[in-house]
């Protein structure tokens, strides 16, 4: 493993920290906050380092929250995102990353404007698939997973969106882990990286049960609607700007 410095790895902690801060409040956020900062610091950081670091997050608020996590619910949303998943690996051999990029950012602001008109998706197994789908093929082709499937669930209590989040982005984050063990892409130098990230993670997560906690007064789904409006604005300045 490359050396870091103590500035970087105090930054990368850093990062983590406040990465998972949000995501233990709010249910997803920390690829989101953190993987454009990462790897300023060290490209080596993602995927796989933070992916590992990821994990542990995911199990932390999953067993927080898992008595709200309905096995049904989860069981269709999983699905779809293996779905989605696969899927989202096909269409990168055959279309241009930018072109899908460009066209879910665009697709999760009509989803965020559909959302603030008041039209509400039923929690059901059809919708849970549709938005799993739609989760694991952007989380592959565009790192914004969490937002799909965020809307679905923005209308039920904390506990129950982050809990079921969790234990969706579990079993997505082991696929990818797999996926990038087989190709090469994760070895035991990423490993130490990770060990790097993981005491952010899990003191941002004990953080968030406070900021949790307030956010379920009330403000969880304003939180949610900006969130993911600005992951897919900044999608959209990355592809037309850069």
């Amino acid at each position: 493993m490359d050396e870091l410095t103590i500035w970087q790895i105090g930054l990368a902690m850093g990062i983590s920290f406040i990465g998972s801060i949000l995501q233990g409040s709010v249910g997803f956020g920390l690829g989101l906050f953190a993987v454009p900062l990462l790897v300023i610091i060290d490209h080596k950081f993602v995927p796989g380092p933070l992916l590992l670091a990821a994990v542990v997050l995911t199990i932390l608020m999953y067993l927080r929250d898992r008595s709200e996590v309905k096995l049904k619910e989860f069981t269709w949303a999983a699905l779809g995102r293996v779905i989605g998943t696969l899927s989202g690996a096909y269409f990168l051999t055959i279309f241009p990353i930018r072109h899908l990029k460009l066209l879910f950012a665009v697709l999760v602001i009509i989803a965020v404007l559909i959302s603030v008109a008041g039209i509400k998706l039923t929690l059901n197994w059809k919708n849970l698939l549709g938005a799993g789908i739609v989760s694991g093929f952007m989380a592959t082709v565009a790192a914004i997973g969490g937002a799909p499937m965020a809307l679905v669930y923005q209308y039920q209590k904390g506990p129950k969106l982050r809990g079921t989040l969790a234990a969706i982005f579990i079993l997505g984050t082991i696929i990818a882990l797999i996926s990038l063990t087989t190709i090469g892409r994760f070895t035991v130098a990423d490993i130490y990286r990770a060990l790097i990230l993981i005491p952010g993670v899990v003191a941002g997560f004990f953080l968030s049960r406070r900021t949790a906690l307030f956010l379920d007064r009330g403000y969880l789904r304003p939180v949610i609607l900006i969130i993911t409006t600005g992951a897919a604005l900044a999608l959209i300045v990355e592809q037309v700007i850069l």
